[in-house]
């Protein structure tokens, strides 16, 4: 029998959020120290899932199957396609980073109600979190993955909940009570969500008589399983209301900026671009897999509110006067980039879109932290209170300027490569919908340089006077994931080849092929 991998890669960070949570209290910098050793050992493991991948061969590789509940037809069954691999790791590289980046956000805090914050819990949760997020995205029995697509939602509440950001201008009360309604909207929203998809996974075992993903998927390519119209259609927005919940789409998203406005900075990057992955994984692995027909019938409505979502997202980022709700807003206009170019139904926009899954997560998490480095030093979310950063922290507002740089996709950085190839392949099928979708470019610009010309540029304000520079530890989180931003911008290859079979099987399911030019390429 072969060494279970895909299991050791999601059961390690498991037992190390088991590990950190179970330290002495007193012993708070050991607790540190072997949450980020586990989360480096996961690391590792998924470096190996990504060179043991052969892109050229089968769909699903590294596959795992047991009997678990037999009765139900429930089967403990794993395998990764390129897509589940690419994401995968940057789970896997990003939960280091995160780590230190928090390494001081869950220290001892006593405030006037005289609580105090577990350290090791903190760290717990987000080793928990990984493990959770790792294994949907090996899942290929959907009961399975339903399981721990609904379970990360309880660390992730604790995570905003019990330790949101220091950042506050009001009194310790109303912080608290904002916390604990950013915490209590992110889990009702997607409690909904997942409530409604339990009844299309009960639907789906009705019809299909089985959870299993490749089972049910041969089943319907050979014809041996024939779902009625309505009850597809009906499946699939049963699945696909959950996944644009967690995506999030317009205008299920009303969540994400509390959340992130709330938690602290590792831990909000920790939703949107770890957790918020598994929602537009899903609608590739799910829903067009799953439910074809009703896939391309519900696609113009999902485009439309890709677009919604692109445009909205966008404006109410320039209109921001706190930091991180306008990276907050930011993300939702990027993720309807990923959701139109998941429907645009061409070679061109799935390969963006999941491109883009990986470049937002480096982008989002580079401006994130540093915003998150930036806040702690001057204990304000609000724009209006900084001014002049460059010239008393120019490492600092220079790393935060490469990160925005990347946030509007700037070309020779890495998002560009994956927003160019979701426009174009969307322009290919949809026209009218690539042109529309080209002003969030416009709109990226805007809020991203007016947020840098706000903060870093101009007098320097008295508050920020003897604000410290980035120190080795900030350094160590920042510097990595610019050079990947930028080795990325110009050297997408290792990660266009590791999708694109993946994403030739996915416009298989669906049976679509990609348009043709009007105008052939001379020979």
């Amino acid at each position: 029998m072969s060494f279970p991998l895909l299991t050791a890669t999601a059961a390690l960070p498991a037992v190390g959020a088991i590990a950190t949570a179970a330290v002495p209290a007193a012993r708070r910098t050991a607790a540190k120290w072997l949450a980020l050793f586990f989360s480096l050992a996961t690391l590792v493991l998924a470096v190996v899932v990504a060179v043991r991948f052969d892109p050229d061969g089968d769909r699903y590789q590294l596959t795992e199957s047991r009997a678990w509940i037999s009765d139900f037809g429930v089967r403990y069954e794993l395998g990764v396609d390129g897509i589940g691999v690419a994401l995968i790791a940057l789970t896997a590289l990003l939960i280091p980073f995160i780590i230190l980046a928090g390494w001081h956000d869950a220290d001892p805090l006593e405030t006037k109600s005289s609580r105090w914050r577990p350290t090791q819990g903190f760290f717990a949760l987000i080793l928990a979190v990984e493990a959770m997020v790792i294994i949907s995205f090996e899942a290929t029995d959907v009961f399975l993955f339903y399981i721990f697509f609904e379970a990360m939602l309880i660390p992730m509440y604790f995570l905003i909940g019990g330790f949101g950001d220091r950042a506050h201008t009001g009194s310790d009360e109303n912080a608290s009570a904002q916390r604990s309604y950013a915490a209590v909207k992110f889990l009702l929203y997607n409690l909904v969500g997942g409530l409604i998809m339990l009844a299309a996974v009960i639907g789906l075992y009705v019809v299909a008589g089985n959870f299993s993903l490749q089972e049910i998927a041969e089943a319907r390519a050979n014809g041996s399983l024939d779902m009625a119209t309505n009850t597809e259609r009906l499946l699939f927005l049963g699945f696909f209301f959950a996944f644009a919940v967690k995506a999030p789409l317009w205008p299920l998203h009303t969540w994400l900026p509390n959340a992130m406005g709330e938690a602290t900075a590792p831990v909000a990057v920790l939703i949107t671009a770890v957790v918020d992955k598994v929602g537009t994984f899903a609608m590739l692995r799910f829903c067009l897999q799953l439910f074809p027909e009703a896939s391309k019938w519900a696609t113009p409505a999902i485009l439309v509110l890709a677009l919604i979502s692109i445009i909205y997202g966008a404006l109410l980022a320039v209109g921001q006067r706190d930091i991180k709700r306008l990276v907050a807003y930011a993300s939702i206009s990027h993720f309807g980039f990923i959701i139109l170019g998941i429907f645009a139904m061409t070679s061109q926009g799935q390969s963006g879109a999941t491109l883009y899954m990986v470049n937002h997560g480096l982008s989002t998490a580079a401006l994130m932290l540093v915003a998150g480095f930036l806040i702690s030093r001057r204990g304000s979310r609000l724009i209006a209170d900084y001014g002049g950063v460059q010239k008393v922290a120019p490492v600092l507002a220079g790393t935060f300027l490469i990160g925005g740089l990347a946030t509007l996709s700037l070309p020779g950085l890495a998002p560009f490569v994956s927003e160019f190839l979701v426009l174009v392949g969307t322009f290919a099928r949809y026209p009218a919908v690539g042109i529309i979708a080209t002003f969030g470019i416009v709109l990226a610009a805007l809020y991203t340089l007016v947020l840098y010309q706000r903060t870093m540029t101009g007098p320097v304000k008295p508050e920020v006077a003897s604000m410290p520079d980035l120190k080795v530890r900030e350094l160590a989180v920042v510097a990595p994931l610019i050079a990947l931003l930028i080795v990325l911008g110009v050297y997408p290859k290792p990660v266009t080849e590791l999708v694109n079979p993946a994403v030739k099987h996915t416009m298989s399911d669906v049976q679509k092929k990609d348009p043709k030019p009007e105008v052939e390429a001379a020979k």
